[in-house]
């Protein structure tokens, strides 16, 4: 059983995903994503500082020199406040389980992102799998109109609200662009403290932004409302902590290629508690495009 502690972890890691997605699509839907955006920052941060503490013997990054801090700064800029402020919204409008399947792009974009700008190797493997990964998506996304009586109208039309769709994928891309970030600002450094930097700058970047549009009146009635502090602690617990935590474990007890494969399956996860939880309609379609996206996804790992 140790031989395959990775691959557990890894298979764990994707259960925990699918747990904070869900959880934080209901705490959305009932308060804002806004609100919970920064609430569950605030909540992952005293988590991570908890875990930092006993790990490493000290609760905060005060090891992290100025390397670390300015890129990481910039990586929770780019992945926590853009990228995530773009996700949650998208739960909002088209739900997490479309949501978190456009979200598969963002490995891809990641490997884009580093070609052009760190000069690392896109291999056509890799290109193959950001095809499939693409491919997988359109088919859930995108459908053939039916014709009407005059026989006009067989052209293409998105199945969800594009603007859902366009925020999942601003929600890819700020993922994208903040684990590049993230690789350079490491730098050798630690994962949990990383990890914290880009909480605490993503944390400021919410409190300006509510300062800014005159928000705060809309997080203290967040935080008055039970039922979505509740799902947002589970989405925190099982996210940033628990997640980020079996993740680590994953790469450290198998290669990274199979803990990323494994860990990529949430589309498919996710589809029995939406129709569960949520009373969504799966069709068949959707379950074979959520298949070739995750297809994809390990495709480019392996």
């Amino acid at each position: 059983m140790e031989q395959y502690y990775g691959e557990l972890a890894a298979l764990l890691t994707a259960v925990f995903w699918t747990v904070t997605a869900l959880a934080f699509e209901s705490a959305s839907r009932k308060v804002g994503s806004l609100s919970v955006n920064l609430l569950r920052l605030g909540t992952a941060f005293i988590f991570l500082s908890v875990y930092a503490l006993i790990s490493r013997g000290k609760a905060f990054p005060v090891d992290a020199g100025a390397h670390q801090w300015i890129w990481l700064s910039l990586s929770g800029l780019v992945g926590f406040v853009l990228g995530d402020l773009f996700l949650f919204q998208s739960y909002v409008v088209i739900g997490s389980r479309i949501s978190m399947l456009i979200m598969s792009l963002a490995p891809p974009m990641a490997a884009i992102i580093g070609w052009l700008t760190m000069d690392e190797t896109l291999t056509l493997k890799q290109a193959i799998a950001m095809a499939v990964v693409l491919a997988g998506i359109v088919l859930v996304v995108l459908e053939r109109q039916a014709p009407d009586e005059n026989g006009n109208g067989k052209r293409m039309r998105f199945t969800y609200p594009i603007t859902g769709i366009l925020l999942a994928f601003g929600g890819a891309l700020g993922q994208a662009g903040g684990l590049v970030l993230s690789k350079y600002g490491m730098d050798g450094y630690d994962v949990i403290p990383s990890v914290q930097i880009r909480v605490i700058t993503g944390i400021a970047g919410f409190m300006i932004f509510f300062t800014l549009s005159n928000k705060w009146r809309s997080l203290i009635e967040a935080v008055h409302n039970g039922k979505a502090m509740k799902r947002l602690l589970v989405g925190s617990f099982f996210g940033p902590f628990l997640g980020v935590s079996f993740s680590l474990l994953a790469v450290k007890y198998t290669s990274t290629g199979v803990a990323s494969a494994l860990m990529s399956i949430v589309p498919v996860l996710i589809i029995a508690p939406a129709i569960i939880v949520f009373k969504e309609k799966i069709t068949v379609k959707e379950l074979i495009g959520a298949i070739v996206t995750v297809v994809g996804v390990a495709i480019f790992f392996l």
